[in-house]
Parts: C-alpha cells; sequence; structure tokens
C-alpha cells in the first residue's frame, strides 16, 4: 500500500469515528431536549387557520380553523370549524366546530354568517346560515348535488352559486359499472335563486361548458362568469373563458377574448370594467398579473407587466384603486394600484409576517391570514389608515416553548451567470458556528410556485423536526419559481431538469463553501416536481446525494405526458416541445434514463389515486433500480385512497415517519450501504 492510499483510510476512519461521535453526543443532546424540539406528533396536531372573511363595517372577522384529526383515532383529513373574531374586543368564538365548513360569508343586511357544510341527514352540502347572536345553525337552501360555492348578492336575498350536474345513469342490467375515460363527466353549472321566495325554483345561467367563477356586479343586474369549454383539469387550468351574464334573462351578453390561466374576477365599482388575476399570455404558469377589460368586452390588457412578483389577491376597492397582496421574492407586501397601473403604493411591506390572503371591509380596515417562522397561518388586523399589522389569534401557543432553528435568506449566483437565486435555510437547533452538518434539499413543486419567509414544516417537510434532529434544511427557489416575475417564471420552460435544478446543485455548494453543509452527507426531498428533482438527483446527480425520499414525483416523461390529467399544460407552459416531435429529448429529461448513475438510497412515495402524476411514475423507477442498481437501498410505499398528496391524517403521520427515518438512516450517519429499515415503519402512541 502507498502512502497517499494509507493517509486517504487514516483520513476516513478518523472522519467515521467523529460521525460517530458527533451522532453520540447529538443523540445524547435531543435526548435531553426531547420535549423541546418540534417533533412528528407535534405536526400531527397543528391547528392553522384557513379562510377569513371580514364584516362589512369591521366589527366581526369570521375564519375557518384547520383542526387535523388525531391519526390514531381517524384517517380522515382536516375539518374547517368556524369561529368569530370580534375586532375591537379581541374576543374569539368557536362558532361552528361540529363539522367541516367552506365558503364563509357575511350575508348583507342580516346579523348572520353563512357557509357550506354537510350535517347528519343531509344528502350533500347545503347553506346553512348563523346568527352573529348565536344558536343554531339552519339550513337556508339545497340543491340536488352538493352546492361548490356561492355567492350573495348585494340585496341579501339572491344568491348565485355551483354545482355539478346529473350525469347519465348507466342502463346495463349486470351487477356492476364501469368507468369509461373522460366522457360522462358531470359539468359544473351555475344556478341563480331567491331564498327569500318559497318554493322558488333555481335559473341555469346560459353558459356551455363547465362554470368555476361567478361574481355579482356591483349594481346586481350582471354576473361575469368563468367556463371551460369542459370538465377536465386540463381545460379548467387553461382554457376558461370569462363571460358577462344577465341576471334578469340568465343569458351571455358579453364575452372576454381572454386566454391562459385565470384566478379571480373582480368588478370596477362602477360596474364598467373588470380586473382579472390571471396568466399574462397562454404561455404564463401562473394566474399572477393584474389585466384590465371593459365589462362590454374585448381583450384584457396587462398593467404593471414589469413587476418582478406575482399579485396573489386583488381587490377594486375604489373606481382607482385597486388593492393588491403581492409575493415579492421570499416576502410578501399589501398595497394599492390604480387600474391604469400607476401610483403603485406599498401599504405593508416586506420583511413582516407572510400574508397569505386578505378580506377588506367597506371601512377599510382589513384581515388578513399570515403565518411566521415560528407559527402558520394566524387571524391579523389592521385598521383603515394604519400599516401596522395586529395578531389576533395564537391557535398554537404551545409552539412558543419549542425550540427552533434559525431561518434566514440565503442567495447566490447560478452557475451560468443569468440569475442570482434565493432560497431559505433552517439552522439545527442551538447550531455552531463554522460546524458541517447534514442538510437535507426541500424542492416546492410546480415548478410554478416559491417557498416565502414564513411557517415552512409540515407533513412532507422537515423543517423545524429536521432541525430538532440536527439537520440543516434548505429551501431553494430556483428558476421557474415564482414570486420573481416573467422573465423568471418563464426561464426554466423548454428546458425540463436542465439549469432549473442545477439552481438546486449551485445551493447545495454554496451552503458546502460557507461551511454549513456536510458534503457528504446531503440529502434531497419533495412532491410532486420536487420529487421528479428527488428523482433525478438521485440519479443524474447521485454522486451528489447521500439519500433521497421522492414523492408522487416524476421519472420518465414519455409516460408521464401519456398518463397525466394536464398533459396540454405540461406543454403549454412547461415543455413547449410536442412529445412526437423531440422522443429522444424527453426520455433525456427522464430520471430513469440515469439509472446506472444511482448510488443514492432512495424512498419513493406515492398516493394510489394520483391523476396528476400517476404512480406508475413511482413503479417505473422503482423497477429499473430494482432490476439494474439491486445494492442500491430502495423502497417503494403506497398510500391507498390518497391522490397528489397525502390528505389524510393517519397517512400524514406514517410518511412523517418513514421521511425521517429514511434520512437518520442514511443522510444522518453518511452510509449509503446500511441496511435497508424494516418495511413496517414503529408507531408508538
Amino acid at each position: 500500500m502507498n502512502r497517499s492510499m494509507h493517509h486517504s483510510r487514516l483520513i476516513k476512519k478518523t472522519r467515521q469515528l467523529f460521525i460517530f461521535l458527533f451522532l453520540l453526543s447529538s443523540t445524547l443532546h435531543l435526548n435531553v431536549q426531547a420535549q423541546t424540539v418540534l417533533t412528528p406528533d407535534d405536526v400531527a396536531k397543528i391547528k392553522s387557520v384557513s379562510g377569513v372573511d371580514i364584516s362589512p363595517n369591521g366589527s366581526h372577522v369570521a375564519y375557518t380553523l384547520s383542526v387535523p384529526a388525531d391519526p390514531f383515532e381517524e384517517n380522515s383529513p382536516a375539518r374547517n370549524q368556524l369561529y368569530l373574531l370580534d375586532t375591537e374586543s379581541g374576543d374569539v368564538v368557536p362558532f361552528f366546530t361540529t363539522g367541516s365548513v367552506g365558503s364563509v360569508a357575511f350575508r348583507p343586511g342580516h346579523n348572520s354568517v353563512t357557509f357550506l357544510t354537510q350535517r347528519e341527514g343531509d344528502s350533500a352540502r347545503s347553506l346553512y346560515e348563523m346568527s352573529l347572536n348565536g344558536g343554531e345553525a339552519i339550513k337556508i337552501f339545497e340543491h340536488t348535488n352538493s352546492i361548490l360555492s356561492y355567492e350573495w348578492h348585494h340585496d341579501g336575498n339572491h344568491i348565485v352559486y355551483t354545482a355539478f350536474e346529473e350525469t347519465e345513469e348507466s342502463e346495463s342490467p349486470l351487477p356492476y359499472s364501469t368507468v369509461v375515460f373522460e366522457e360522462n363527466q358531470a359539468l359544473r353549472k351555475a344556478f341563480i335563486t331567491n331564498l327569500d321566495m318559497e318554493g322558488h325554483e333555481p335559473h341555469t345561467l346560459q353558459v356551455e361548458g363547465s362554470v368555476y367563477n361567478t361574481v355579482w356586479s356591483p349594481d346586481g343586474e350582471k354576473i361575469a362568469v368563468s367556463a371551460a369549454p369542459t370538465a377536465t383539469v386540463d381545460d379548467q387550468f387553461m382554457a376558461q373563458q370569462v363571460f358577462v351574464v344577465s341576471h334578469q334573462e340568465q343569458e351571455v351578453i358579453a364575452e372576454i377574448d381572454n386566454e391562459g390561466k385565470l384566478g379571480q374576477i373582480v368588478w370596477s365599482p362602477d360596474g364598467d370594467r373588470l380586473a382579472l388575476k390571471a396568466g399574462m399570455d397562454i404561455h404564463d404558469p401562473i394566474d399572477g398579473r393584474i389585466l384590465i377589460v371593459s365589462a362590454s368586452g374585448g381583450t384584457p390588457q396587462i398593467i404593471d407587466k414589469d413587476f418582478e412578483g406575482k399579485y396573489e389577491q386583488i381587490s377594486w376597492a375604489e373606481t382607482n384603486t385597486i388593492h393588491f397582496l403581492a409575493s415579492e421574492g421570499v416576502w410578501t407586501s399589501y398595497g394599492t394600484i390604480r387600474p391604469d397601473g400607476s401610483n403603485k403604493e406599498s401599504i405593508i411591506a416586506d420583511n413582516g409576517p407572510i400574508l397569505t390572503s386578505f378580506s377588506l371591509a367597506d371601512n377599510g380596515s382589513a384581515a388578513f391570514l399570515a403565518n411566521t417562522p415560528a407559527h402558520p397561518n394566524e387571524v391579523y388586523f389592521k385598521t383603515r389608515r394604519g400599516r401596522d399589522l395586529q395578531r389576533m389569534t395564537h391557535h398554537n401557543e404551545w409552539l412558543g416553548e419549542k425550540e427552533m432553528g434559525r431561518q434566514e435568506v440565503v442567495r447566490y449566483e447560478a452557475r451560468d451567470g443569468e440569475f442570482e437565486i434565493e432560497g431559505l435555510l433552517i439552522y439545527p437547533v442551538d447550531y455552531q458556528q463554522g460546524t458541517a452538518v447534514p442538510l437535507v434539499a426541500q424542492v416546492h413543486g410546480g415548478p410554478e410556485a416559491h417557498y416565502s419567509n414564513g411557517w415552512l414544516t409540515s407533513y412532507s417537510m422537515p423543517g423545524q423536526m429536521g432541525a430538532g434532529k440536527g439537520y440543516a434544511i434548505f429551501y431553494p427557489n430556483y428558476r421557474g419559481s415564482t414570486g420573481r416575475g416573467v422573465e423568471f417564471a418563464y426561464s426554466s420552460q423548454a428546458d425540463l431538469a436542465g439549469k432549473e435544478f442545477d439552481d438546486i446543485v449551485d445551493g447545495v455548494d454554496y451552503l458546502i463553501d460557507e461551511g454549513v453543509a456536510d458534503e457528504d452527507r446531503v440529502g434531497v426531498t419533495g412532491g410532486s416536481y420536487g420529487g421528479y428533482a428527488s428523482a433525478w438527483m438521485s440519479t443524474y446527480y447521485s454522486d451528489r446525494f447521500a439519500a433521497a425520499v421522492m414523492f408522487v414525483g416524476i421519472s420518465d416523461n414519455i409516460s408521464k405526458w401519456g398518463t397525466s390529467d394536464i398533459p396540454e399544460e405540461l406543454f403549454l407552459v412547461h415543455s413547449r416541445k410536442r412529445l412526437w416531435d423531440h422522443w429522444d429529448w424527453y426520455l433525456e429529461r427522464s430520471p430513469i434514463f440515469y439509472v446506472d448513475r444511482s448510488e443514492t438510497p432512495i424512498l419513493i412515495m406515492h398516493g394510489q389515486e394520483d391523476t396528476r402524476v400517476h404512480p406508475g411514475q413511482s413503479l417505473e423507477l422503482h423497477r429499473h433500480l430494482k432490476v439494474r442498481k439491486p445494492e442500491v437501498p430502495l423502497r417503494l410505499v403506497f398510500y391507498p385512497g390518497e391522490g397528489h398528496g397525502n390528505a389524510r391524517a393517519s397517512s400524514r403521520y406514517e410518511y412523517n415517519l418513514r421521511m425521517l427515518r429514511w434520512f437518520d438512516t442514511y443522510l444522518m450517519t453518511g452510509n449509503r450501504t446500511a441496511d435497508v429499515p424494516h418495511w413496517d415503519v414503529p408507531v408508538e402512541k
């Protein structure tokens, strides 16, 4: 043996001893802290405010609180309970907590709150009302099928609502029924009814296709409606057109020549114009721009085109004033802009709580949903002239007793020099400056999404749970992410897994150079497009990653196109190349093409009912790895009844345990050859 080889082995053994001692000390330290850091059991019980509506006079805020089920008792989704907040006294009253509610609104001219729910004995989701003085929830309207959405006319009597139409029933005498793919799908239809007239039969709006948005004009004479040609998800995403319908005749009186993604329609106070929160064009991956159009028809015109951010919500409160909530990088802002794009003013600037939605009262006061690195969404409030936010609710006070890792914004240069990339980093609890620690890169989906500098922990994101175990967690907003303007959002198109994923690796290199990340203990996880990144990092970039957890991710872009429910969206805002013209390119941008490089232990998890990314994507990668690289630690887990992400309490909790155990086994130790953990995850009640 030559001296260099002996020296290399000595360094390796010394390093292994150091890691062992580090893990031993970390384990002892964590045992002392066992009750003070965040755990999967803690995450499973976190509540979060999920919706907010302020009364017209600003005196009350009705909000929904998402309350998770006990994963040991019930594998069901979280329930949205209704609460009422007095903005003057700050008092909070549990208002309706015996079921799950949605579409909360103050009824005009009535001292009451209305909402959708399905109670025992109801055949479908119906409209209920409760007086602000309390009392029993009373059902005031029901439809043959569940009501999907509704909006009050200013008279407090009429509503416009949507519900699925009836579909044909099979006349087959066979004792079972089949599903004929994408045929006989129920369309969403819009209806008007007057609740003040007993026995009044609802009128159907004469709009072709499947209806999504329905918004009354200020005078109540018209309704702005958006409809897609079919009920497919692809059409919902990419083909909604805006129409204006007469209240009296229920017929279309104007058509808007919009294209691309659509998120919101708002009327000008005088009823002459519409503002759309929508895509700039058919290739825009998000509905994050503001466009203005005449209510009598025409082509919408974008305002503030050069804004290097994303509009998240708009409200046209005065003739020349549109209120907006926007993402700007990893921050959010709230302000006003004129409908011609001028006089843009920030009322609540960045560097504060991350605002996720707002509700504006007639007197100018506003209620917000907002979160911070220390807590998930809560209700915040500001007066008309105020610029400071006041936190009004505290639904997880026990989080204040938990030790959290420090969270900060990081910025680094992409290798091609085209962009400065922004991201977020959570340090391990009690991190010592200059210590290289195991790092998990948490990759967001989309890619038309981004991370904000707020609460970043969930069942599928290690966040503060990882920080409590000694990991650093890195959240990169790679190119193609939102919140950075049009150019940045378009920059990853026609380059699947290319520079966008290089940006993630560049961020890892930056953190290694900064002395934070241990280059031999870098992991990756993410769902959907983040699952695609996880598969790519464990194959194409496998030499860089010691462990991967892939969730509802993509492994084969050829079969992905043929099995997803959004093939046209994939082309229009992502690949920009037709599969049949570029077979080789699609294959070469697929993780299965690079399985021969794989050395990374990978845990693959997927919902069995996923229609966005078919479970076969996970099965393909598993099969290729198992046959071609049998020595690489591997596991595939399917979740029955779950789709594109887990919605139920038990499956979320179980996912969380599996993810953390995989990282503890391979990433914390840096040992890629460790035995695969037992197939059954240990759960202690």
